[in-house]
């Protein structure tokens, strides 16, 4: 039997730059068995089209900002056994894709999701997590499995799925058309008695961008959406339950823009614009129509993987904060010439670390000598340069949850 392809879709609504990025570092990735399908905005697949690998990509265009939707034309179009989603403002690590690949090793296997990572490009954002029949979610403990009535939560932003499971069963629901569709089908999924597994090493550093529905530092402006698949998501999975967990999430909603209110971020106005926005999406989940998911017939198009080759080995640099500039070029440099590149940058402070993966194509970690690169650490520490830069330079990318 030939080894499974993977086919990864990106959905981009609204986010050319944030696009852009996700799509270089998918061009870095350690694999030559993935095919890269982008569902996106006019601006998006403009941005797209203008890299220097685009003539690899297959592109689809999406008239309107409904994920789900968008999710199920990148299914439609795909041509890999194996059908993996990563968000347009989010980065997947360079052995992302052979995890995933390894991870479907397992015959019995539906759907994978894994630890996906902070802003700061070291915490942990959402790791093994179950969710219940009322979308509410919990973090697991080292070794637990979800309890009775729960599944493995699936993050939109980092999932995997075989492609003929996921078309058999209709793929997304476009009745969402933003938020709880990964969960809606997570439990269908499970309904129909597939597996479903956390994986630790099959990372992604998520950004949470600015989108029509929050600010770039994540306050919401919008919690329609919210509000409206909330009650979706009840109506199909516990309609019995249905009052009692509308008045929660508004609850919920409610202290959350309170502390909101306190920390000085939202006002009075801001405060009865979301309010209105989550009791309208309330409203509009009660009656909108509740669509059923019909199966996803296979693509007849070739499958097109985004490299012939494999990328070279990493190139890693290094130096202090004051040489940056010059680093930073050499390291852009490094990128032109088709080799991934990771830079760290130290100042002699106890400041703590960050990773991002820059617009300009490469990794790059800074923070000072002294301080942690794990928030788990001490606060200060003591190191001597060159053992601190061999510590990091091991530290990068190691798998782990």
């Amino acid at each position: 039997m030939p080894a499974p392809r993977l086919s990864v879709i990106v959905v981009s609504w609204a986010r050319p730059r944030a696009l852009a990025r996700c799509l270089i570092a998918l061009s870095q990735l350690r694999s030559t068995r993935f095919e890269v399908i982008v569902v996106a905005d006019e601006d998006g697949l403009a941005v797209a089209r203008a890299l220097p690998f685009s003539e690899r990509i297959t592109y689809l265009e999406q008239k309107v900002g409904n994920i789900s939707a968008a999710r199920n034309q990148g299914i439609a179009a795909a041509a890999g056994e194996i059908v993996a989603f990563v968000d347009d403002d989010a980065v997947a690590e360079p052995d992302w894709a052979e995890t995933i690949l390894s991870a479907f090793g397992d015959p019995d296997l539906a759907a994978v999701t894994g630890p996906v990572i902070g802003r700061n490009g070291i915490s942990l954002q959402w790791g093994r997590m179950a969710v219940d029949r009322l979308g509410r979610d919990r973090w697991l403990a080292a070794g637990e499995a979800p309890g009775p009535g729960e599944t493995v939560k699936l993050h939109g932003t980092n999932m995997a799925f075989r492609r003929e499971i996921l078309a058999l069963n209709g793929g997304f629901d476009p009745v969402f058309r933003f938020y709880l569709d990964e969960t809606d089908l997570a439990r269908r999924l499970v309904q129909a008695g597939q597996s479903l597994r956390h994986v630790p090493g099959m990372r992604v550093h998520h950004g949470f961008a600015k989108s029509p529905r929050r600010r770039a530092d994540r306050i919401p402006t919008d919690l329609t959406d919210i509000g409206a698949s909330s009650v979706i998501f009840l109506r199909k999975h516990a309609p019995d339950e249905l009052e009692g967990a509308v008045d929660h999430l508004i609850e919920d909603q409610r202290l959350r823009l309170m502390r909101l209110a306190r920390a000085r971020k939202i006002g009075p106005t801001e405060i009865r614009h979301l309010t209105q926005s989550l009791r309208s999406g309330i409203d509009e989940g009660r009656t909108r129509d509740l669509s059923s998911v019909v199966a996803i017939p296979a693509t007849s198009r070739s499958f097109v993987p985004l490299r012939d080759d494999l990328p070279p080995p990493m190139s890693f640099h290094d130096g202090w904060w004051h040489k940056a500039k010059a680093l930073r070029a050499q390291a852009a440099d490094q990128v032109a010439q088709g080799n991934p590149t990771a830079l760290v940058l130290l100042e002699p402070t106890p400041r703590k670390h960050r990773i991002v993966f820059t617009d300009g194509g490469w990794w790059e970690q800074s923070g000072g000598l002294f301080g942690p690169s794990d928030r788990a650490e001490r606060r200060v520490q003591l190191w001597r340069y060159r053992d601190r830069i061999a510590h990091e330079k091991a530290r990068l990318f190691a798998p782990g949850d």
